[in-house]
């Protein structure tokens, strides 16, 4: 089924398409909007389909892509595109540079005659490739090749940028090195940018907006705070993703114990390793099940990060579980309980409680700048 248009941030586009491949089906309406839209899924949902189809890779049976003021596609009056004239730029699990071909080279293919010099030197240092320029590809980290195959994309001066799954081939520690650049591209591009994943740390790092799809249909779309925090809307779907993103500011270098504290509103949260400088703002991943509630402000637990907060929703989910939606300070998030332990604690929409959330929980994959 086709979801409402989020209504957040600056459009760029529109899409609705509709698309039969056997017995899968595709089908999404959605607005295309500046900063990052995750596409987020299990594997078979759409994801890459979609994106075949908006760089026109692919032609769906039915629907109109919009980009900026240009009809890229429309089924109605016959209007396609090519690829070579939607100007998109796409970048894929695998960097895909020439390999016969020094960065510098790899960079300024494709370069559109209007990229100045100012233009290619801006985005060395954005991507920080300035001192990779005359190796060849072979030579190159799995992160320093998909750096340059971003800035490649870039360069093109496109109306849209697609990546697929773009850090599904490197280790952890790459996706750590690398995360930054993709928040710098979030910052600094006013287009929209596409990303496919089916990896949620990885939507609340870098991600300002989300459609999650499932089996071809978009079940939920918005600000990633929101549809992380959303359960009042088909839950079942985004029950094993449900929980929500906060921010907070760091207050504090990390101490002897190895942890880093952080504020969200007046109220002191404990994150282990380094996190960020004193003053930067940073997001951090909650998931549903890293939340218990008390209805009393506990005493003598391990625990060390407690929020009071704000019951605004209640949703049963499966036989025997519960999503409970929590604001704290206009923050949103989610806890998932049992139905009995709901019932025994009789809470309703409306109540006071306190949050108790899982130090240990907040990994380094669940944290980053803003």
């Amino acid at each position: 089924g086709q979801i409402g248009r989020p209504k957040v941030g600056a459009m760029t586009g529109w899409l609705s398409v509709a698309h039969r491949q056997g017995a899968f089906r595709l089908e999404l309406e959605s607005d295309l909007q500046t900063g990052v839209t995750a596409i987020f899924g299990p594997s078979g949902a759409g994801k890459s389909t979609l994106l075949r189809i908006i760089a026109g890779l692919q032609t769906p049976d039915q629907g109109k892509i919009v980009v900026g003021d240009r009809v890229w596609f429309d089924r109605a009056t016959g209007e396609n595109l090519s690829v070579n004239q939607r100007r998109v730029g796409f970048v894929f699990q695998e960097p895909r540079l020439f390999p016969h071909m020094s960065v510098a080279r790899n960079l300024t293919y494709g370069m559109r005659r209007s990229a100045s010099k100012h233009a290619f030197g801006d985005m060395a240092e954005l991507l920080d490739i300035g001192d990779l320029l005359n190796r060849r590809p072979a030579n190159l980290s799995g992160g320093e090749a998909q750096r340059v195959a971003l800035g490649r994309a870039l360069l093109s001066e496109p109306d849209l940028l697609l990546l697929d799954e773009p850090l599904s081939a490197l280790d952890f520690d790459l996706k750590q090195q690398i995360s930054p650049y993709f928040a710098r591209l979030r910052d600094h591009h006013g287009i929209p940018i596409l990303y496919v994943t089916h990896d949620i740390d990885e939507v609340a790092r870098l991600a300002d907006h989300m459609v999650l799809l499932r089996e071809g249909s978009g079940v939920a779309a918005g600000p990633v705070d929101q549809v992380l925090a959303q359960i009042d809307r088909d839950p079942e779907p985004s029950a094993d993703i449900a929980g929500g993103r906060l921010t907070a500011v760091v207050t504090a270098p990390i101490d002897d114990d190895h942890l880093t504290q952080v504020k969200i509103a007046e109220h002191i949260l404990w994150l282990p390793g380094a996190v960020g400088q004193p003053g930067e703002t940073v997001r951090l991943r909650i998931d549903a099940r890293d939340v218990t509630l008390s209805r009393v402000q506990p005493e003598g637990l391990s625990a060390l990060n407690i929020l009071p907060v704000r019951i605004t929703g209640v949703e049963m989910l499966g036989a025997a579980g519960s999503l409970v939606r929590l604001d704290h300070a206009g923050q949103s998030f989610v806890a998932r309980l049992t139905r009995r332990s709901l019932r025994l604690m009789e809470l309703q929409t409306g109540d006071e409680v306190f949050a108790i959330l899982k130090s240990m929980s907040a990994t380094p994959s669940r944290v980053s700048g803003r």
